[in-house]
């Protein structure tokens, strides 16, 4: 995929997050403090030395799937990739850690593809347990979709638009209304497609600590 992740004016919630295109200069910057080049980068990603660049320049869309495999390569908790502040490091002990992150209607970390526009809200916490992201789901044909995404973990999805067609490898395919919801093993590969015209929205939660997020990934971008 080659589109932008620069806002797109006819998106609101793009309008409401003019820090969407600056996942390239996070980049640079995270992989230039670690002394890194760009094919080494690439090479320990398992990603093109032109996809990268295409990444660190905003001249290629990103997904949830790239995210963790850059961040792998980096070694560094997904969430850094939205910002260059340093990490903290989570809490040890018993004791709650009292963080706390409010994300107001429309805001959030926004990444546009061709198959979906993803809002992550929470960005600004590092090392958290779960990886909420609200999608806007575009792909109608698996065809259109391309191949199947999996990461480490377990995944959870709400229908709050519209009606989802989830496409798995090891079930037949289920369709969702709004207010369905489903819980699987998102190491199987799966596909959102929207189905009719309207709008199809999906809030969807990632599982896995920051260990489980980063491991390494099948080669299938």
């Amino acid at each position: 995929m080659s589109k932008s992740t620069k806002p797109d004016s006819a998106n609101p919630a793009n309008h409401a997050n003019p820090a969407a295109g600056e996942l390239g200069k996070s980049l640079r910057e995270l992989r230039k403090q670690r002394g890194m080049t760009l094919s080494e980068a690439s090479e320990r990603a398992g990603l093109p030395v032109s996809t990268l660049s295409k990444i660190e320049n905003n001249r290629m869309s990103v997904s949830y799937d790239k995210m963790l495999r850059i961040s792998r390569a980096l070694g560094v908790d997904i969430g850094q990739l939205f910002s260059t502040e340093p990490s903290v490091a989570p809490v040890a002990g018993p004791a709650p850690s009292g963080r706390r992150s409010i994300t107001r209607a429309g805001s959030g970390y926004a990444i546009e593809t061709s198959n979906y526009a993803h809002l992550y809200p929470a960005a600004d916490l590092l090392n958290k347990r779960i990886v909420p992201i609200i999608a806007d789901i575009r792909a109608r044909t698996l065809k259109e979709f391309g191949e199947l995404i999996r990461h480490p973990g377990e995944e959870y999805a709400y229908v709050l638009e519209g009606t989802v067609e989830l496409h798995t490898e090891l079930y037949a395919p289920v369709r969702l209304a709004q207010g369905d919801s489903i819980y699987f093993d998102s190491g199987m590969g799966h596909a959102y497609l929207a189905v009719g015209d309207g709008a199809c929205r999906v809030l969807s939660i990632c599982s896995g600590d920051a260990e489980h997020l980063i491991e390494s990934r099948p080669d299938i971008l």
